[in-house]
C-alpha cells in the first residue's frame, strides 16, 4: 500500500479506476475553464476543506469524483458562489441568471493597508474605517466579501514582531468586528465574508 501525502485522497473514476491526487489538483481537473472565473485562494481553501471533511471526518481515503464534486458544490455554495454540479462526476459553475461565464462578485480588501492608513490613530481609527469599508463595499451587492491581510495588520497595529497573545486577541477583535458589520449593514442580501 503506498502511503498518501496529507493533501491527497485517492479518487474513484466512473470506470472504477482508481487514481491518488491532490485535492487542488481535482479542483483545477473539475473546473476546467471556468476556473478563471473564480478567485483561485477561495476556491482552493473550499477544496482543502472537503479533503479535510473526508479524511478526518468520514475516515475516508477513497472517495469519487461525483462525491467530491457535489461536496465541493456545497463548500462553495455556502461561501456564495452559484455552482451547479452537471451529473454526478463534473460540476458547471454559474452566477445567477447570467451567462455561465461570468465572474462571481466577489470583492477585496486588504486589512494591510487599512492598518497603514490607521498608524497614527491605532486601533481608534481603524475600527470605525473597517466599518466604512464594509459598507461601502456592501453597496455593490457583492456575494463574497474577502478581508486579506488579517495576520500582518493585527502585527501592525500591535507593533508586534512575533504573533503574541495580545495578537491573538486583537485578531479575534477584528473578526468578531467584521461579523458584526456584516451581520448590521446587510440589508437582505445574501453576502459571505472569507477572512485571511
Amino acid at each position: 500500500m503506498i502511503l498518501l501525502r496529507p493533501d491527497c485522497l485517492v479518487f474513484r473514476t466512473i470506470e472504477g479506476e482508481d487514481i491518488p491526487c491532490s485535492a487542488h489538483e481535482v479542483t483545477v481537473e473539475l473546473m476546467g475553464d471556468s476556473a478563471k472565473w473564480l478567485d483561485a485562494d477561495l476556491v482552493g481553501h473550499a477544496a482543502e476543506a472537503v479533503l479535510h471533511y473526508f479524511k478526518s471526518e468520514k475516515g475516508q481515503n477513497t472517495v469519487s469524483v461525483g462525491e467530491f464534486s457535489e461536496a465541493l458544490e456545497r463548500v462553495l455554495r455556502g461561501l456564495g458562489l452559484d455552482v451547479k454540479a452537471a451529473g454526478k462526476d463534473t460540476p458547471s459553475f454559474k452566477t445567477g441568471d447570467s451567462s455561465p461565464m461570468t465572474p462571481p462578485r466577489v470583492v477585496e480588501a486588504d486589512l494591510r493597508l487599512l492598518a497603514g492608513e490607521s498608524d497614527l490613530g491605532g486601533e481608534l481609527v481603524f475600527f470605525p474605517r473597517l466599518r466604512d469599508v464594509v459598507r461601502r463595499e456592501l453597496d455593490g451587492s457583492p456575494k463574497v466579501l474577502r478581508f486579506s491581510g488579517l495576520r500582518d495588520c493585527v502585527k501592525q497595529l500591535t507593533g508586534a514582531k512575533r504573533w503574541s497573545a495580545d495578537c491573538q486577541s486583537l485578531n479575534d477583535q477584528i473578526v468578531d468586528y467584521l461579523r458584526n458589520s456584516l451581520r448590521s449593514e446587510q440589508s437582505g442580501s445574501n453576502c459571505a465574508m472569507v477572512v485571511c
